[in-house]
């Protein structure tokens, strides 16, 4: 134990003229904290692990903060709600979406800028009717068929977007026409596109991949019923090897894989398919139900999730939530997540397994 203590007494010796210090963490011994009293800081930290936050103490401490920046936010939101009509309106637009969670005063500058460009140049906009305006990362066309508006990007780019689309429009088509020639091929099943998180995909590269696929199968001509997989769905993946079965229902088939292998894999899953397709749907139909007596008893001006929460989180969350009847929540927006955080506009986000 001496030798500990003259090793401390020594670390903390200034290093001697001209010589070079060398620093690096000294990880102590539990006896030597016992010995002294000192402090252990490990032994705090794990101490610190284990008291978990509740709920119940969280709204408490962050309620008042919560209902000050909502309130504050109030105008701003009406302003965002009156943009968005009044450009859905003049640009013949179905809807108005942001691929990330922006607050309000981002999302309202983001559509007085595209106000600005409608009146400086309505006519270049006229080929926007009937779309979705999605603002994103990049400028484009993403596998939905949706504009996408790069929030980075200058007027200039836009416009040149904008002229841009019957082209888009075309090239979308043709991607309509792989898809459906891929399920013709493969017993009727639906190809679809599944966005992952907040990474969206270019158009351009949804048709290259659907194209590749189509090539591969093209001259095999799989030994399917026409029929046999009607109802059920897939996604094409580049990064993968092996074709799988998800857990809520759809196959996932990489763009390049044995097709023999393939032939066999979606046959001999397509009644476990079918299951899981009808577990999916009735989890959501029964999440649809939750939300919203959640919401009514509650009193939440909105309830809504991060696309990482699944059904099976979100309905026990919200069973839990009519259960205790938190009266901290009233009049606030309420977002299920995977932690605690008050957002810039006051919107309260809590985890789906949220401690009592």
């Amino acid at each position: 134990m001496q030798e500990l203590l003259r090793a401390r007494a020594d670390s903390k010796n200034p290093p001697q003229p001209g010589g070079t210090p060398f620093y690096r963490p000294i990880k102590w011994d539990r006896t030597y904290y016992s010995f002294t009293g000192f402090r252990d800081p490990e032994q705090e930290l794990e101490q610190a692990k284990k008291v978990e936050t509740t709920l119940s103490q969280w709204l408490t401490n962050n309620e008042p903060d919560a209902t000050k920046k909502q309130n504050a936010s109030m105008p701003r939101r009406a302003e965002l709600k009156r943009l968005k009509g009044e450009l859905m309106e003049k640009l013949g637009l179905l809807d108005i979406r942001w691929q990330r969670k922006w607050g309000v005063a981002h999302r309202c500058c983001q559509l007085q800028s595209l106000s600005r460009l409608y009146s400086q140049s309505p006519e270049a906009m006229l080929n926007l009717r009937g779309y979705i305006i999605v603002f994103t990362d990049q400028s484009g066309m993403n596998a939905a068929g949706h504009v996408m508006l790069g929030t980075m990007d200058v007027h200039h780019q836009w416009t040149k977007l904008f002229h841009r689309l019957p082209s888009y429009c075309s090239l979308l088509q043709q991607t309509v026409w792989l898809k459906d020639r891929i399920g013709l091929l493969l017993g009727g099943i639906q190809v679809m596109h599944m966005e992952r998180g907040v990474a969206i995909l270019p158009l351009e590269e949804h048709y290259s991949t659907l194209s590749t696929f189509h090539r591969r199968l093209l001259p095999h001509r799989l030994a399917l019923h026409p029929r046999s997989l009607q109802g059920l769905t897939m996604t094409l993946e580049n990064d993968r090897s092996t074709p799988t079965l998800h857990a809520m229902g759809h196959f996932i088939v990489p763009t390049i894989c044995d097709l023999a292998q393939l032939q066999s894999f979606l046959q001999s899953h397509a009644a476990e398919a079918r299951a899981r397709c009808l577990h999916k749907d009735q989890l959501e139909a029964e999440e649809e139900d939750v939300v919203s007596s959640c919401m009514l008893g509650l009193s939440l001006r909105s309830l809504s999730k991060e696309p990482s929460v699944s059904s099976s989180q979100m309905i026990p969350c919200c069973t839990r939530l009519m259960e205790e009847r938190w009266p901290h929540m009233q009049g606030l927006h309420l977002r299920i997540s995977h932690f605690y955080s008050v957002m810039q506009d006051g919107d309260l986000c809590i985890p789906w397994d949220w401690k009592g």
